[in-house]
């Protein structure tokens, strides 16, 4: 039924199915825990979308009046509302459930990694002590799910890869750290690009389409720093 309701782009239906996977107690195959992502991702990522539309709105009609403001503001609440009820449940599935579980390496970072990005999202809209949190605990996943990729997994492991492209961007979005990010991005495209000629055709396209993905968010945020601006481009993520 995920599959199906994947197919019909009905992303609601398929967390909902997922999660009753995710839950039942046994460790999730490859299949299931990119099924498992494929869901939420969707799900979440059109809300994080209309926020930032909604968001932007309300900068931009802030001379309009408190009546026009307010509707504007009420709106932006309710997608912030469901944004955290989605990003609280698979942080809290990862956490019971998934990450407990993890039987190898692979997993493990996968999952480490899914709880640093649904805590970078829910720091995207969170204020004060609430982003100051989800960002620390974004911060520490996504560490750990960096280290265990480096001592276990090779340099052009999708998984790796795909931990240094959203750590990355968690430094330059969430901690503005630009010089960080792209010491870490580079860092990750250079070690991969020392073995790629090792790899079989699969593999090679696989780790090519991570490796383009870098490379666009450090030709951007190269050029961000020199003009000394922060850009209107979302960069890159996974």
């Amino acid at each position: 039924m995920a599959r199906l309701s994947e197919q019909a782009e009905r992303y609601e239906d398929m967390v909902e199915y997922m999660k009753r996977v995710a839950t039942m107690g046994s460790e999730l195959s490859p299949d299931e825990r990119n099924l498992l992502s494929v869901a939420y991702k969707n799900s979440v990522g059109a809300r994080r979308q209309a926020w930032r539309a909604v968001n932007q709105l309300e900068m931009q009609e802030s001379k309009k009046g408190p009546a026009i403001l307010e509707l504007i503001k009420q709106y932006r609440m309710k997608i912030e509302a469901e944004l955290d009820t989605s990003c609280r449940e698979m942080i809290n599935i990862l956490h019971t459930e998934l990450i407990p579980k993890a039987g190898n390496p692979e997993a493990k970072v996968f999952y480490l990694k899914l709880k640093g990005d649904y805590n970078r999202y829910l720091s995207e809209f969170a204020a004060g002590e609430n982003h100051n949190k989800s960002a620390n605990e974004a911060h520490d996943s996504y560490k750990s799910a960096s280290e265990n990729a480096v001592s276990e997994l090779p340099p052009t492991h999708p998984i790796r890869l795909g931990v240094a492209l959203n750590f990355s961007v968690f430094y330059y979005e969430v901690h503005s750290a630009p010089e960080k990010a792209c010491v870490l991005a580079k860092s990750a495209f250079d070690d991969a690009m020392q073995v790629m000629d090792s790899l079989d055709e699969d593999q090679y396209k696989e780790a090519s389409a991570i490796l383009q993905l870098l490379r666009d968010n450090l030709t951007l945020w190269t050029k961000n720093m020199l003009d000394g601006e922060g850009g209107d481009m979302q960069p890159q993520d996974m």
